[in-house]
C-alpha cells in the first residue's frame, strides 16, 4: 500500500491538470500562431506562471486499489499484484491463467 500522502499528491496533480488544461492548451496554440518573438516570449512567460503540477507530464499512473506506482497495467488500472489476485479469483472478465 502506498503512502496516503503520495496518493493525495497525485490526486491534487490530477485536479490541477484538469483545471488548467484549457488555459494551457490555448496558450500553446497562441504561441504556435504568433510570428513576433516578443509576443511569443510574453505568451511563454504566461505559460510558465501556471503551476508546475498542472502539466500532464507530471502525472503518474497508480493502482486504483493500492496506489502502487510501479507494475501498472493500463487496461485494468491495477498493479501487477492486485491484477494477479483478482485474476485468480475470477473477478476480471476474459482473463485466465496461461499455461503451456
Amino acid at each position: 500500500m502506498a503512502k496516503k500522502s503520495m496518493i493525495e499528491r497525485e490526486l491534487k496533480r490530477q485536479r490541477l491538470v484538469m483545471k488548467y488544461s484549457k488555459k494551457r492548451q490555448d496558450l500553446k496554440k497562441l504561441i504556435k500562431k504568433t510570428f513576433s518573438l516578443k509576443e511569443k516570449l510574453a505568451l511563454h512567460r504566461q505559460l510558465q506562471q501556471l503551476p508546475r503540477s498542472s502539466s500532464r507530464c507530471r502525472l503518474h499512473n497508480r493502482c486504483t486499489i493500492t496506489g502502487r506506482p510501479k507494475g501498472y497495467f493500463r487496461d485494468f488500472c491495477l498493479s501487477r499484484h492486485v491484477l494477479r489476485e483478482m485474476a485468480h479469483e475470477g473477478l476480471l472478465p476474459g482473463v485466465k491463467k496461461s499455461s503451456w
